[in-house]
């Protein structure tokens, strides 16, 4: 799903990736950007980053989102973080319940163009009011790392489907 929608949402979910450290991997990275993109552009009022960490003694990736943004002059009463997911569905519902918590109501789901269609089926099902907006670049450059990322996502997408998988 590569196209972005032009409605103004009171947040982006800035869905997690790796981090290298306090670095956000360059994947994740595309996100935050795009995220930032909106948020300049009066697109999103306010940002969630989603993402617990993958190992003890590592930032969680919503903190290192976080502090991605904060130095490119995003205003830190307009960020959220959410520190408790692992996988895709948790990102989605734990933001979800911090937007409820903020009273927001609509949202703009921020990911890879590969992890989009599987990303907006689980918000549809957790009755999000969301809209794509896919990184306008991706970090999976090269055929031998798009088709296992695009591989995965098929996998996932038709077990998420059919068993409820995330």
């Amino acid at each position: 799903m590569h196209e972005s929608s032009p409605r103004t949402s009171d947040a982006a979910i800035v869905l997690g990736a790796a981090v290298q450290g306090d670095i956000p991997s360059p994947v994740f990275r595309e996100r935050i950007e795009q995220a930032i993109r909106l948020y300049k552009a009066g697109t999103v009022r306010n940002l969630i980053f989603t993402g617990g960490s993958s190992e003890e003694g590592v930032p969680a990736e919503a903190l290192v989102g976080r502090q991605y943004a904060l130095t490119q002059g995003v205003k830190p009463e307009h960020i959220q973080v959410e520190e408790k997911s692992v996988i895709t569905q948790e990102n989605l519902v734990y933001a979800l319940k911090i937007g409820e918590r903020e009273g927001y109501r609509t949202y703009t789901i921020v990911s890879d163009p590969l992890h989009m269609k599987r990303s907006m089926k689980m918000a549809a099902e957790l009755g999000m009011d969301a809209v794509p907006s896919p990184t306008q670049t991706t970090a999976y450059q090269s055929w031998s790392t798009q088709i296992p990322f695009l591989v995965r996502e098929i996998i996932m997408y038709m077990g998420y489907t059919v068993r409820g998988w995330t």
